[in-house]
């Protein structure tokens, strides 16, 4: 049996999980927070409008969007799209209309541009 199941996340079981501040109009859900060398997996929702600004990946991050439209500079991805970000690549993230995704990173971020509040 999985240390960790969420239910129905494809279906909009999301809407019934508690998320906090991530970044300005980024609220986050934290399935496993990193832990040591453990990796993190959370669900990101994001307002409309809203972002994180420029970052490098120091590790490779995993995202599957499960409602509404990300974007970086390469493109818009919406329900049920997989974005993989290797080491070492960098963008930034957005989403006009909103969006929820689940996301997992071997490694945290590295911030390049701080928003501005």
């Amino acid at each position: 049996m999985p240390e960790t199941m969420l239910a129905g996340l494809t279906a909009g079981g999301w809407r019934t999980l508690g998320f906090d501040r991530f970044r300005t109009g980024v609220m986050i859900h934290w399935v496993q927070p990193f832990e040591g060398d453990q990796p993190g997996v959370a669900l990101l929702r994001y307002d409309a409008g809203a972002g994180v600004p420029r970052h490098r990946h120091m590790g490779l991050e995993t995202i599957i969007v499960l409602d509404g439209t990300q974007s970086d500079e390469t493109g818009d991805y919406g329900p049920g799209s997989v974005v993989i970000n290797k080491a070492g690549t960098e963008h930034s993230v957005w989403s006009e209309s909103g969006c929820v995704v689940l996301i997992h990173w071997d490694r945290p971020v590295k911030i390049l541009q701080e928003e501005e509040e």
